[in-house]
C-alpha cells in the first residue's frame, strides 16, 4: 500500500501569513501523512483533508484567523501535498481518512477537537464524530460532500456526459489533459464573479497530485450515498453540537444536501446566500467568524469582559491604517494627522501598521495600537516577490490574497472590540476590500485614500494579465456602485489630471472621467511643507554639508532596492572621474542591510534615515527608483534626479510615470539597458541642473484633513 506516484511536496511559493508552529508526520500501513499545528489555546480545531485534488494549503483563509484564538491542527490528504500518494485504491478509503485524523490528533497531543471540514472533508468530520464521540467536541461542516447515489468511478457513468462539461469527468480525459479538467471543475467549485485567484490557487494545488493518485482516490471513494439507511443512522448518531455551513449557489453539491444534514444531525445550518462550492476560501470572513463562535462555544471559552463607554466620557479616537509597502504612505499620513489634530483637538489617533511604517511612527511618538504585532507582513512578502529590480506589483498583490485576508481580520477583531469615531485607510486593500464584500461589518466612517486608481498589465503578461487586471478593477467598480456608503470619504492625492488617461479594460469606463464621479481631489501631500526646505544654503550647513556636489542614492523602505544600490555605488568612481569633488549618500532604508553594500571614496553609507526628505532637499542630484513618494520629494524640493522605475511594476511605470511627465520632471532610465558607465552619465549630467517643474500643491494634508473632519 505504501507504493507512490509523483513527487510529494507542496509547490505553492506564496509568502504564508502564517508558518506552524509545530508539525510532523504519521504513518499508518506505511503511508506518511504530514500535520501541522498552528496557535495555541483550547479547544483545538481539527482541519480534515477535502478530497485530495487540493491539500491544507485550502485552509489558507482561515488558519491565521483561527490561530490567533486558538490551536488548529491540519493535515494534507494522502494523495497530496506533503503526504504521500498511494496507487492502491484501497488508501483512499474514508475510514484511512478517519483513521488519519485519529493519529494526527495523537500525534499533535489533543485528546479532543472540534472537527472541521470542507466538502469531502465535512462529511469526514461527521464520521470522525460518529465513530470517535469522546474525541469530537462538535462539527463544524461547510458544503458537505454527500454524494446522490452510487458514485462513479475513474471509468466514469457516460450519463455525466449530458451535464454541460462534466464530460471531462473520466479516466481518460484526466491522463491526457489533466490541466483542462481542473481548470473546468474549480470553475464550477467558484461560480461567484471575480474569483480568478481561488480558480488559479485550486488549480496549482491541483497539480501537486497527479491525474493517477486522483483516479485511485475516486476508485477507493466509498462513502455512503444520501438516501441510504447506514447513512441516515450514522448521521442520527451524532450526539455532539454540529454546524452545516451551505452555499445557495452551489454546483457541485446542491444546497438541499445541507438542509438534510441539518435537520438529521439535529444541528443548525447556516444558508450563505449566492455562495459557490468553498466559501472558505471565496467568503472567509463570514466563515471565519460563524467558525470561531462556533469552536469557541462548545469549547466552553468564557466570554471576555467588555466596557461600553458613553460617547460624552470618551475623547474622539481615529483608526489610522497606512499600507506598509514603502516609507511613502507613512509621511504623508502622519502630515494628515498633524492636520487632524489641529481641526479636531484632543483627537486621538490611533495606528494599526507595520514595519517598514512603523519606523516613521516610533520616530515620531505616534500611538501604535498593540494589535499591529498581530500584522502579518506586507513587506517581506513584497521582498520575496522581488527579483533583480523588478517587481511584478499587480502579481504581488494579487499573491498577498492570504496576507491581505489575515490583516483584515486583525482589523475587524480590533474595531469590533473597540470603539473609533472614523477609520483613514490609506491604500489598506485589505480594509476597502472585505468591507466591500461584507458591509455589515462596518461600524464607523471610513475615509479612503489613493494615489492612483486601477490596475494595468504588463504587455508582457499577455492576454491572460490584461483579462486578470481588467477583472479586478471589474470588481471594484461594482463595489463601488453597489455599495456607495462603504467609504464615506474617497480622497485621491493628486488633482483631476494626475490621474492616468487609460480605461480599466474593454467594455469598463475610462479611468480618469470614473475616479472623478467617485473621488475627491486633496492634491499632492508631500509629507512635508516645501518652504521649510526653501533655504538650501542653511539646510546643507545644518546637516554638515559643505560646497562640494552632493549625490543621494535612496530606494525607499523596501528591501527591492538592493540591486539599484549596488549599481549606483559601482556608477560613483566614474562619476568622480568627472566630478572628482563629490560627495555621495547612499541610504539603505529600513529593510537592507547597510553592512552588505560595498564602500567606494567619498560614499558613506546608512541604514534608515528619519526625515530623508531633507537630505533630498539638500542634494545636487538624486539616484533612485520610480516610486511615488520619493520622486514627488524631490519634484517640492526642486532637485534634479535620474530616477529607474521598477521593471513589471505598473505603478511606477505606468501612473508614476504621468504624474512625472505632467510635472515635467525628473529623468527616467531603464535599469535593464543601463550599465555603471551609462548610470555614471547620466549623474553626471544631472548634478546641479537648473529645473523647471510644475509647483507642487503644500495644502493637500489640510485639504485631505478637512475632507476627513466632515464625517468626524
Amino acid at each position: 500500500m505504501s507504493t507512490t506516484i509523483g513527487h510529494v511536496g507542496r509547490s505553492d511559493t506564496e509568502t504564508p501569513a502564517r508558518l506552524p508552529d509545530d508539525e510532523g508526520v504519521v504513518e499508518r500501513d506505511g503511508v506518511r501523512v504530514h500535520w501541522e499545528s498552528y496557535g495555541h489555546g483550547s479547544p483545538a480545531i481539527l482541519l480534515l483533508p477535502a478530497w485530495s485534488i487540493v491539500h491544507s494549503r485550502q485552509w489558507k483563509a482561515v488558519i491565521p484567523y483561527l490561530a490567533r484564538h486558538l490551536r488548529v491542527i491540519a493535515f494534507d490528504p494522502r494523495g497530496n501535498g506533503l503526504s504521500d500518494r498511494p496507487v492502491d485504491p484501497a488508501a483512499y478509503s474514508e475510514q484511512e481518512f478517519v483513521a488519519d485524523a485519529v493519529a494526527v490528533l495523537d500525534a499533535a497531543g489533543e485528546a479532543t477537537a472540534v472537527a472541521v471540514g470542507h466538502s469531502k472533508g465535512g462529511t469526514r468530520a461527521l464520521m470522525f464524530a460518529a465513530a470517535h464521540p469522546d474525541r469530537v467536541a462538535g462539527v463544524f461542516a461547510v458544503s458537505p460532500a454527500v454524494p446522490s447515489g452510487p458514485r462513479a468511478t475513474a471509468d466514469f457513468d457516460s450519463r455525466l456526459d449530458s451535464y454541460e462539461g462534466w464530460g471531462k469527468w473520466n479516466r481518460n480525459h484526466w491522463l491526457s489533459d489533466y490541466r483542462d479538467f481542473l481548470e473546468f471543475f474549480f470553475g464550477e467549485v467558484f461560480p461567484e464573479p471575480h474569483s480568478t485567484k481561488q480558480i488559479d490557487d485550486c488549480v496549482a494545488w491541483g497539480l501537486d497530485t497527479s491525474p493517477e493518485a486522483l483516479i485511485a482516490s475516486v476508485d477507493g471513494d466509498d462513502r455512503e450515498p444520501a438516501d441510504s439507511p447506514a447513512w441516515r443512522a450514522l448521521c442520527r448518531s451524532i450526539r455532539c453540537p454540529v454546524t452545516i455551513v451551505h452555499g445557495t449557489g452551489e454546483r457541485i453539491i446542491p444546497f438541499e444536501r445541507g438542509v438534510e444534514l441539518a435537520e438529521l444531525t439535529g444541528g443548525s445550518l447556516v444558508a450563505l446566500d449566492g455562495s459557490g462550492h468553498a466559501p472558505i476560501a471565496r467568503d472567509p470572513v463570514p466563515v471565519n467568524l460563524l467558525l470561531r463562535d462556533f469552536a469557541e462555544r462548545v469549547g466552553g471559552v468564557p466570554a471576555k469582559p467588555r466596557t461600553w463607554q458613553r460617547t460624552a466620557v470618551r475623547p474622539k479616537r481615529a483608526l489610522f491604517v497606512s499600507s506598509p509597502i514603502g516609507l511613502g504612505h507613512a509621511w504623508r499620513d502622519v502630515a494628515i494627522a498633524d492636520a487632524l489634530r489641529e481641526r479636531v483637538p484632543g483627537l486621538e489617533i490611533h495606528w494599526l501598521a507595520q514595519h517598514p511604517v512603523t519606523t516613521v511612527l516610533e520616530h515620531r511618538g505616534e500611538t501604535i495600537h498593540p494589535a499591529s504585532a498581530e500584522l502579518a507582513s506586507e513587506a517581506l512578502h513584497i521582498d520575496r516577490e522581488a527579483g533583480e529590480h523588478d517587481l511584478h506589483a499587480f502579481e504581488a498583490i494579487r499573491r498577498m490574497d492570504e496576507i491581505l485576508c489575515a490583516n483584515y481580520m486583525v482589523f475587524d477583531d480590533l474595531v469590533h472590540d473597540e470603539a473609533f469615531d472614523v477609520w483613514i485607510a490609506d491604500e489598506a486593500w485589505e480594509v476597502d476590500h472585505f468591507l466591500h464584500e461584507n458591509p455589515e461589518r462596518k461600524t464607523a466612517p471610513l475615509a479612503w485614500l489613493t494615489d492612483f486608481v486601477g490596475y494595468l498589465p504588463m504587455p508582457a503578461g499577455g492576454d491572460r494579465e490584461a483579462f486578470v487586471a481588467s477583472d479586478y478593477n471589474a470588481e471594484m467598480i461594482e463595489h463601488i456602485e453597489r455599495h456607495p456608503r462603504v467609504r464615506d470619504r474617497a480622497i485621491f492625492v493628486g488633482e483631476p489630471e494626475d490621474v492616468i488617461g487609460e480605461r480599466f479594460g474593454p467594455g469598463l469606463p475610462q479611468i480618469r472621467e470614473w475616479t472623478g464621479r467617485h473621488y475627491s481631489f486633496a492634491g499632492y501631500i508631500p509629507g512635508f511643507d516645501p518652504r521649510a526646505v526653501a533655504d538650501r544654503a542653511a539646510l546643507r550647513a545644518e546637516l554638515g554639508y559643505g560646497d562640494e556636489p552632493l549625490c543621494v542614492i535612496s530606494v525607499g523602505g523596501s528591501g527591492v532596492g538592493a540591486a539599484l544600490l549596488h549599481r549606483a555605488i559601482e556608477a560613483l568612481p566614474l562619476v568622480r572621474e568627472r566630478v572628482p569633488e563629490l560627495r555621495a549618500l547612499a541610504v539603505a532604508g529600513p529593510r537592507i542591510d547597510p553592512a552588505g553594500l560595498p564602500r567606494v571614496e567619498g560614499l558613506e553609507v546608512v541604514g534608515y534615515v528619519h526625515e530623508l526628505y531633507r537630505h533630498l532637499a539638500a542634494c545636487d542630484v538624486a539616484v533612485v527608483q520610480g516610486g511615488l513618494t520619493t520622486t514627488m520629494e524631490l519634484v517640492a524640493a526642486g532637485r534634479p534626479f535620474v530616477s529607474l522605475p521598477l521593471a513589471s511594476h505598473f505603478e511606477q511605470q505606468f501612473h508614476v510615470r504621468h504624474r512625472l511627465e505632467r510635472y515635467g520632471a525628473g529623468r527616467s532610465e531603464d535599469f535593464a539597458m543601463s550599465s555603471p558607465e551609462s548610470l555614471a552619465a547620466a549623474i553626471a549630467e544631472e548634478i546641479g541642473k537648473e529645473v523647471a517643474y510644475r509647483d507642487v500643491e503644500n495644502d493637500g494634508a489640510a485639504r485631505a484633513a478637512a475632507l476627513i473632519g466632515e464625517v468626524l
